[in-house]
């Protein structure tokens, strides 16, 4: 068989996924600002803080207006 074991490397190491995780939660960066200085895609940085159960976009809860 041919293909990788175990899947796709990560984009970023585990140092950066920790930085970020400061920058975003401490509210010294956006999401977007974080996304921008490490060159991924926004939606990497908001996968990163639901996983962790930060304060990413993806975390927050939308609620709808009745």
């Amino acid at each position: 068989r041919e293909g990788r074991i175990g899947g796709r490397r990560p984009k970023l190491t585990a140092q950066q996924q920790s930085e970020i995780r400061k920058m975003v939660s401490k509210g010294d960066k956006t999401a977007a600002d974080a996304a921008r200085l490490f060159k991924v895609h926004p939606a990497t940085v908001s996968r990163l803080m639901a996983r962790a159960g930060g304060d990413g976009m993806a975390s927050r809860k939308v609620t709808r207006a009745k």
